[in-house]
């Protein structure tokens, strides 16, 4: 029970953002743990074991997690301290970009930038630096596990060895779809985007006149997820802008400010901080478009007649999906719906939001595409879309013949993590570490 706490204690350790506040902020803190040059405060396990406790209920009786804690904590910092030995690198531009996207996310949780201050303890920019720290530090992870699982691969007896062993612990697979979209938002009205101009004009003016570019990013920019952090995007890789942004961020020079641009998120005005060959690091403030009042019968009518004519044959839904959604990212793909940054498209449909769930859960068969559906993000302005189910594969019980590349997948991690685990109990050999009663 003990090795499964602390494979649990680690991965949480590795893949989450130690930024909840402490719930024990006010106890006197202490050293619990030396580790090379680096030392392990007791309000960090406290910390992290509430979040285990809130996460797995059925931990809550264990009287060990703290010492498990401890000992996951130990193995991360004993890794980090290898990668740091081995001058291990990472890529500093996909950090910054994660970190944005997962400050994003964060940040769209809370009412208001003060309450998701109140509630984790530090400011916007402390709050931003620690889900970078975190990510810089799960990538040279990453990274170790990766040199040693180089060249690792599991024959078929291996394979079957596995499943012999682990055949009542293997999961049921869950139920897979792949799914395709092509969305529309209502067009903007004159008086909307009058008023949106004229309020980035004036903050043009002010920020060509001397105005802090930064400071009026966090005073008037509409990005939730970036204005916080001075309107900082981050490096981004080429392609992963909207084509008229990017267009304009790579024509500036370092420290120039563009004329306003524009896309469908509203009016944008974008500095230039560095630029490299394939990505740009660039900071912008936005003046979004008011879609609430918009008139959503256009985009209703051209939904169906997109739909019917995918239903009939006379155009094919990828091709008009890259023509005609008002979705960047997926319409590149044809509409192809990705999770999380995932290049696989099947997924589970428990993945998506329950709206989604329940349009998905009305097609039963391959290529049947539902009647134009409002949908109501969480976050940002509603639109219609229509969706097409590419593949269903319900849930079922693994087959070692039938999903094999599966059971295998398996057995690879499997073997991985015996590798990797073995090497860390033998770096706790190389590398001093202190304990104290917790």
């Amino acid at each position: 029970m003990k090795k499964v706490l602390r494979k649990v204690a680690l991965l949480l350790l590795v893949g989450s953002s130690s930024l909840q506040a402490s719930a024990l902020a006010d106890v006197a803190d202490r050293i619990v743990a030396v580790v090379g040059n680096e030392v392990i405060f007791k309000s960090e396990i406290d910390t992290r074991e509430l979040m285990l406790r809130t996460q797995y209920p059925q931990l809550k009786q264990n009287n060990g997690l703290s010492r498990s804690i401890l000992d996951g904590l130990i193995d991360q910092r004993i890794v980090l301290a290898k990668a740091q030995i081995d001058s291990v690198s990472v890529d500093e531009n996909s950090v910054v970009s994660m970190a944005n996207e997962r400050f994003k996310e964060l940040n769209a949780r809370f009412a208001s930038k003060a309450a998701m201050e109140s509630r984790l303890g530090k400011s916007s920019a402390g709050i931003l630096e620690g889900i970078r720290q975190e990510l810089r530090n799960q990538q040279l992870i990453d990274t170790l596990r990766r040199k040693k699982s180089t060249g690792v691969t599991v024959s078929y007896n291996e394979v079957m060895d596995f499943y012999s062993a682990n055949r009542a612990k293997i999961p049921q697979i869950p139920e897979e779809v792949s799914v395709s979209q092509i969305l529309k938002y209502p067009p903007v009205s004159a008086e909307n985007r009058a008023q949106s101009l004229a309020t980035i004009e004036r903050i043009r003016t002010e920020v060509k006149g001397g105005a802090d570019f930064a400071a009026m990013a966090k005073q008037y920019s509409q990005d939730p997820g970036s204005a916080p952090a001075g309107g900082d995007l981050g490096f981004v890789s080429k392609g992963q802008l909207i084509p008229s942004f990017e267009n304009a961020a790579y024509a500036l020079k370092e420290g120039q400010i563009s004329d306003i641009v524009e896309t469908r998120y509203g009016f944008h005005l974008i500095q230039l901080l560095s630029k490299e060959q394939n990505s740009v690091h660039v900071r912008h403030i936005l003046i979004v478009f008011d879609r609430n009042t918009g008139d959503f019968s256009g985009a209703i009518s051209q939904l169906e007649a997109l739909r019917s004519d995918a239903l009939s044959g006379k155009e094919d839904f990828a091709a008009m999906a890259k023509k005609y959604s008002d979705d960047p990212a997926s319409a590149a793909i044809g509409g192809q719906i990705l999770l999380g940054g995932s290049n696989k498209p099947m997924f589970s449909p428990s993945a998506l939001r329950p709206q989604l769930q329940q349009i998905i859960a009305t097609l039963k068969k391959s290529g049947e595409i539902s009647a134009p559906q409002k949908i109501d993000p969480q976050q940002g302005e509603s639109f219609y879309a229509i969706f097409r189910l590419n593949d269903r594969r319900e849930a079922h019980t693994l087959d070692p013949e039938k999903d094999y590349a599966f059971l295998a997948e398996l057995a690879l991690n499997d073997k991985n993590q015996q590798i990797f685990e073995k090497w860390v109990q033998q770096l706790r050999k190389e590398v001093y570490v202190r304990t104290s009663d917790i």
